[in-house]
Parts: structure tokens; sequence; C-alpha cells
């Protein structure tokens, strides 16, 4: 068995859309692995002849220890400062905010405003909240706010969060990125809203816990006949293939941008849509491991 499906090979079932050749496929692929300083290994693949899901797929993976003495993570903002007023939040390239806090790897995060910069959900890093446009408004979180990516005694936990507004508030942790749909809670799929933004594919990004313990943060190119990308179904089916115990989607479409030190930008972001490392769309947060 290869690398890649060291943990869980399971079967397609509870998805109609996806199949054991799906299954198959993820398996038999040709992945390039490639160990990383740190202790991080990159998988990536480029599936073609509508090989996955019948479409031509691209996927980069960063598996990376939940905890290690090696480096920290990060949630961490494009603004330069702290923002104490409700003006114009700052939006920078992935690859820029990661480079500029000298980390060694680094994914984008959360939604955002992408008009007057800053996120459009709850966003605290290091103990200071930045949710620069979000107001608290009606009684029911959005679909993007109702989960969480959290930094709890140096390691990364997913949570589900409570469907009214103003939950994470009550969060006791220094760095919290609300974000969502959630996809997998304690290895099992969480029920998904049949609209556009679940149903069509798109590029998409996505951090996961596995069952052994490790973080993979995952880039699904799109937008492209090289690479179609996924809708959420296929993303957890996905997630679910590669071992993941609970996995979070992220801020996807322009936005997905995957950066390695020494590597540059390694997905294909779309917003200038070609099929390049081009395309890299400003943002408002990123997730990032550094060195200690």
């Amino acid at each position: 068995m290869k690398p890649i499906l060291f943990l869980l090979l399971l079967t397609a079932s509870y998805l109609q859309a996806q199949t054991a050749s799906d299954s198959t496929a993820l398996l038999q692929g040709s992945w390039e692995i490639q160990n990383l300083p740190k202790g991080i290994i990159w998988k990536k693949i480029h599936f073609q002849n509508n090989e996955l899901f019948k479409a031509n797929q691209s996927i980069n993976i960063l598996e990376l220890p939940r905890k290690s003495r090696q480096f920290s993570w990060a949630l961490t903002t494009a603004d330069s400062l702290p923002k104490t007023d409700k003006t114009k939040g700052q939006l920078r390239p992935t690859s820029q905010i990661a480079q500029e806090n000298g980390a060694i790897v680094g994914v984008n995060g959360g939604f955002f405003d992408v008009k007057n910069g800053g996120s459009v959900d709850f966003f605290k890093s290091q103990g200071y909240i930045s949710d620069t446009t979000r107001a608290l408004k009606g009684s029911t979180a959005a679909f993007h706010g109702k989960a969480a990516v959290v930094i709890a005694n140096k390691k990364l936990k997913i949570l589900k969060g409570e469907p009214q507004v103003g939950w994470e508030y009550h969060l006791p942790y220094k760095d919290v990125m609300l974000s969502g749909p959630l996809l997998l809670l304690n290895g099992q799929p969480e029920i998904l809203a049949k609209n556009a933004f679940n149903d069509n594919r798109h590029p998409r990004t996505c951090v996961c816990i596995t069952h052994h313990n490790k973080v993979l943060l995952i880039t699904v190119d799109g937008r492209s006949s090289q690479s179609f990308g996924m809708n959420l179904p296929e993303l957890t089916f996905l997630a679910r293939q590669l071992g993941c115990r609970d996995a979070l989607n992220l801020d996807g479409g322009g936005s997905t941008t995957m950066w390695i030190a020494n590597q540059g930008v390694v997905n294909y972001p779309s917003d200038n849509k070609k099929f390049d490392h081009e395309g890299e769309r400003a943002v408002s947060n990123v997730l990032l491991a550094i060195p200690k």
C-alpha cells in the first residue's frame, strides 16, 4: 500500500457520487512524496484523463506533526499592525504573509471581505480579535461560522461550534479562526446543505486532523480543464480516504494557495485564469507553521 493512504481505505457507500474506482485511483495513483525540514512531508498528484471523480484533479498535501518542538502553529492576518478601529483591513497574498512571518509552510485561511479587507468571521491571533468587517446580526451563524480551528496547548484542534451567532467569543483560546462547513467530526461526515457553494466544483483548501494525530493541509485546484476542483462531498470523501478524523473546509476558489519555503507557491491558484503558480489572490489571513 502506498504511503499516501497509510491510514484507511474506506468504502464510498455513504456518498453516491463517489465510487470504489475513486478509492482505487487514490490508492494506486502516482503520488510524488518529498520530505521537507522540520518533519513535514509534501505529497502531490495530478490526476489526468478524468481519473478521479470522473474529472482531472490536482491535489497538494502537507503532512505535519500536530505538535512539534521544531515549529509553532500560527494564525496570522495580513494586517502588519493590530487594528483598533474600523478602518480598512489589509489584503496580501498567502506567500507574502508567510515570508514576512518566516514560515516554512502555509495555506490561505478563512473567508474575508474582498472589498474592504478583514475577516468576515471571528479571527483571533495571539489574543487579539481582528474581525474587522463582521457584525453580530441575527441569531443563526453563517455556514462559514459554525466551526473553528484553534491552537490549544501548541496543537491544532478543530471544533464544532454552536448554531447561534457569538458562540466563539466564549472559547478559551488565544488563537481562533472560524470557517466552514465542517466536513468530518470524529470520523463521521457532517450533513451538508444542498446549495451551490457545497455542490458545485471549486478550488478548495482544507485542514484535517488524522486518526494518527497528524495535521493535513490540503489544496485542490480548480476552474481549469487541468483540474476541475471538487464539491464538498468529494472533498469529504478525499479527507476520509486520507485518514482524517476531523476536517474543516477553509476559504477556497481564487484564494486557494499552498506555499512552501524554498519552493514557493506549489499549487495552481486560479485568480489569473491560468494553470500556473502565478494566480494568487490577496487574502486576509493564513494558517502557518513557523520554525522555532
